[in-house]
């Protein structure tokens, strides 16, 4: 198989995925039946990095021998939020995710001990707030809500600050922004409940708080849709992903409309000008600089005044 590394037009070879008979093809976590012949990302978004498709698999211990029971293709990027670059709005079947499953030992935790709502998953200011504000104070426990694998550990300044990303075993992955602290590496298996950072004010924040998230292949989703915060569990054991779930796209790009055009009537120019300047060189004179220039040295005092002494590199309007 080839994809192309994003924003290059470098071709890399990697090997073929599995026929559809295989474990890889039969796994439900990250569609892995959906061959990935082109991988892209979107370069405004933060901490940019290479990206590599990767066999993942899940094996069991019997009688002292690993035994891979499950595996399936994925995408793996240790330094961008969204490389999988899929439209939410484009799904076209429902999928229903099982957010924890007993007979294997996963279930699911809350990110903090307790879990007052400071903001929530809405349009704020001039762009669209993707997950969920939660107080605390510096220095709290902050914990991975399910089982799964750090994609991300990383420092972003202007948004998340020191922030972890969490691949789940679900389906999910969940954000952990502003943290003082973040203490998982990646590549490290974690269970629900599992401490995995300290509670801060980093990145762009205006106080102590979690920025917490919850994604479907890169698309945000409401965590109030999963989690009931007041009550401190889950809505319901499963999830089920539809295309409706992702609508507010649309609200976001259009409130995102209507407040760069407030913006921009505010501050709409009502003239234009076209100016010519000139560098002094050692030597010059204003008389100087004017008959070379073909211009009148009243009009030369009235485009630079207050200038009475020439430095060498200063720049003096001509016209």
């Amino acid at each position: 198989m080839r994809y192309v590394r994003p924003d290059t037009t470098t071709v890399i070879e990697t090997e073929e995925l599995p026929d559809d008979n295989s474990d890889a093809a039969k796994s439900i976590f990250f569609n892995p039946a959906k061959k990935l012949s082109i991988v892209s990302e979107d370069t405004s978004k933060l901490n940019l990095g290479g990206q590599e498709i990767v066999e993942m698999s899940e094996e069991v211990l019997i009688d002292s021998s690993w035994v891979k029971v499950a595996g399936y293709y994925s995408i793996w990027d240790t330094r961008s939020v969204n490389p999988y670059r899929v439209d939410g709005r484009s799904y076209r079947d429902s999928l229903k995710l099982k957010l924890i499953d007993p007979p294997r030992q996963r279930f699911a935790s809350m990110p903090l001990v307790k879990t007052p709502i400071t903001s929530g998953f809405a349009f704020r200011g001039y762009r669209w707030h993707y997950g969920m504000d939660l107080d605390l104070n510096t220095g709290d426990s902050v914990k991975s809500v399910f089982d799964g694998v750090v994609r991300i550990n990383a420092w972003d300044g202007g948004g998340y600050g020191n922030y972890i990303l969490v691949r789940h075993y679900n389906g999910l992955e969940t954000i952990y922004g502003h943290m003082s602290k973040a203490l998982v590496p990646v590549g490290t298996f974690v269970k629900a409940g599992q401490l995995i950072g300290y509670g801060g004010n980093t990145g762009r924040s205006t106080g102590s708080h979690l920025h917490f998230e919850v994604r479907y292949q890169g698309n945000p989703i409401n965590p109030a849709l999963v989690y009931d915060f007041p009550d401190y569990k889950l809505r319901k054991d499963n999830f089920t992903i539809t295309s409706e779930l992702f609508n507010y796209y649309s609200r976001a790009l259009q409130n995102r409309s209507r407040s760069s055009n407030s913006r921009s009537s505010s501050s709409r120019p009502s003239k234009a000008r076209q100016t010519v300047t000139y560098k002094v060189r050692s030597g010059d004179t204003l008389s100087e600089i004017a008959e070379r220039h073909g211009v009148g040295l009243s009009t030369l005092k009235r485009l630079n005044p207050g200038v009475k002494t020439l430095q060498p590199g200063r720049r003096v309007r001509i016209k």
